[in-house]
């Protein structure tokens, strides 16, 4: 869920970014494009944290039953 709205963050940025560039606001357009980049980049974080809780709980499971 919040990789979701992280990678909806970073495509509105960049359009954002688009419109700056339209506007020949060089400065405005690099910094929104950087935070785009950076959205982009804490989505991708997000992913893999989900992807890495996934694969840690069916092995808290099989210790559990160990015991």
């Amino acid at each position: 869920m919040a990789e979701r709205a992280w990678i909806i963050a970073a495509g509105l940025l960049l359009l954002v970014a688009a419109f700056f560039l339209w506007r020949n606001n060089l400065s405005g357009a690099f910094v929104t494009a950087t935070l785009g980049v950076v959205a982009w980049f804490l989505s991708y974080r997000a992913q893999l944290r989900a992807k890495a809780a996934n694969e840690i709980e069916p092995e808290s499971i099989e210790d559990n039953d160990e015991d």
